[in-house]
């Protein structure tokens, strides 16, 4: 006959309960602080602010449309795309030389004039030319600036949609 001593088996069963206990709080704690660290880790590109408003981004579509028809406007390509039919390259705008060709540039613009600068290397929150470029024109009291809107990019929302290309760039 086997005798079973409850107090005991009672005894056993609460210490393992405690230690699921602390191991589901460790788990929990190791969950919201993992979640933390990942939103820490946003790229910063993204938490730059924008000195455009949405009125000041141009679709792709309508300066197609103003290339084709001859409209007058000045185009500036501040990355490292391919030109657009038309648009002056002056290079990295995140680059202090390529920033002040096209300070140079715009010097002598009219501040009515209609100026749009694009890059399309990359999505806006991590471009690193659009910014500087567009912060200069506002500096510059452009009444007329805008950004041409390649959120994606120059391939993906230019390019593959057919709009004009330069047959040979204009460099600054």
């Amino acid at each position: 006959m086997m005798i079973i001593n409850l107090p005991e088996n009672y005894r056993i069963l609460d210490h393992m309960k405690e230690i699921a206990f602390k191991i589901s709080f460790v788990i929990m704690l190791f969950c919201v602080f993992a979640g933390k660290s990942n939103a820490q880790a946003v790229n910063p590109g993204t938490l730059q602010s924008n000195p455009w408003t949405a009125n000041e981004l141009l679709q792709p579509g309508i300066l197609a449309q103003m290339i084709n028809t001859n409209k007058k406007v000045r185009i500036y390509n501040i990355g490292v795309v391919q030109d657009i039919k038309g648009a002056i390259n002056v290079g990295a705008a995140s680059k202090k030389e390529s920033l002040q060709k096209f300070a140079q540039a715009i010097k002598t613009s009219p501040k009515d004039e209609m100026i749009v600068v694009y890059c399309g290397c990359c999505p806006f929150d991590k471009c690193p030319n659009i910014r500087p470029a567009f912060q200069l024109l506002k500096a510059q009291k452009f009444s007329k600036p805008y950004l041409l809107n390649l959120s994606t990019n120059l391939q993906a929302d230019w390019i593959s949609k057919g709009y004009p290309l330069a047959s040979t760039g204009k460099q600054l």
